[in-house]
């Protein structure tokens, strides 16, 4: 069943009573009851309200939490709320400033893009997401050191000040003297390179026979930048801004779920895969609760919206995270606005 279709099958009592229960709960974090609507002017009594919740929640769209509670939205019923009834709000003059003013301040892009993240971090009241092209490493300091017969630590330094670690396997009778050779010909040869630049020269100097180290010496230095070059190209580069407003005084009561959501933004890498499935669409996206199963534990929402480079083609994408008791009225516009603002800046 589609969404449209659950939206009409609603009767017009339904759906008013739907609407003010997760517009309550969103608002409060709180399971709403039959007595508080039956003040907010339904013009139902309290009886009737509480039959029509119970035939909402025997749709699936909401849940009672506790016996004799009220009811609050399921994720299915924040679906259906989110695509057939809410009335988007446009972003405010000041909420659209505060983001241009992250933009404008100048300096590397991504610095730029981290500050508007920041800002809409701080607008939303959840944590702020945004997944930039990968950067490559400048070489500035590279070699090879010994860990035991069969294993070496290789060592990259960035001319940024980065510094990565890969443990290697060598060859069955690799010397210090080849781990030395091979040290030295990454400092003399490849340092001041971007590693796909680094690769490019190293494979045309062994083609020409040019590279002057021994036979193990050039496996290790062509394994080693090999290894760099395709982490790299796998490893999203994902900015987090704001994980402190993820503690606010409504997730007192719900302090597992908060730790959980914590957790899932340690592992940026399944972020980054959830950020990286909003590319194929042409608007903002939302991930709601146990929709994704990586959310399923900390009941967290993720809106997410692609920008793009001068091509038009998509280079990142912009997002938030943040409990499924989100402002999706008030947040959606805004990333999409936010996305909006990322793309003029790539041109």
């Amino acid at each position: 069943m589609t969404t449209m279709q659950s939206v009409i099958e609603l009767s017009d009592r339904a759906r008013d009573i739907f609407r003010l229960v997760v517009e309550g709960y969103l608002e409060t974090g709180q399971p709403i009851g039959s007595r508080t609507l039956s003040r907010s002017g339904l013009n139902l009594s309290a009886a009737s309200i509480r039959n029509v919740m119970a035939d909402l929640e025997d749709a699936g769209l909401l849940a009672a939490p506790h016996t004799s509670a009220g009811r609050m939205p399921t994720d299915r019923g924040l679906r259906l709320f989110v695509d057939g009834i809410m009335q988007a709000a446009e972003p405010s003059p000041e909420e659209r400033a505060a983001i241009a003013r992250g933009l404008e301040e100048g300096g590397r892009v991504e610095t730029a893009v981290a500050a508007a993240t920041a800002a809409l971090s701080g607008l939303s009241h959840c944590a702020g997401l945004v997944l930039v092209p990968p950067r490559e490493m400048v070489l500035r300091q590279v070699g090879f050191m010994p860990l035991s017969d069969n294993q070496a630590l290789a060592v990259l330094v960035g001319a940024d000040g980065s510094l990565e670690n890969r443990v290697l396997d060598l060859a069955p009778g690799t010397s210090p003297t080849t781990l030395s050779q091979a040290s030295n010909f990454l400092t003399e040869r490849l340092v001041g390179l971007t590693l796909g630049e680094a690769r490019a020269r190293l494979e045309t100097e062994l083609a020409d026979g040019r590279a002057g180290v021994d036979r193990a010496a050039r496996d290790l230095v062509a394994r080693g930048i090999a290894m760099w070059s395709e982490d790299g190209a796998r490893r999203p580069v994902l900015i987090v801004r704001g994980q402190a407003r993820l503690i606010d005084p409504a997730a007192a009561a719900d302090l597992d779920r908060v730790r959980q959501l914590l957790d899932e933004l340690e592992g940026k890498e399944e972020i980054a895969r959830v950020l990286d499935s909003a590319r194929e669409g042409r608007s903002t996206r939302i991930f709601i609760g146990s929709e994704n199963t990586l959310f399923a534990l900390s009941g967290s929402s993720v809106i997410a919206a692609p920008y793009r480079g001068p091509d038009g083609r998509v280079v990142g994408v912009v997002g938030v995270i943040g409990p499924t008791r989100l402002n999706y009225a008030r947040v959606v516009p805004m990333v999409d606005f936010t996305a909006q603002a990322l793309s003029r800046l790539m041109r």
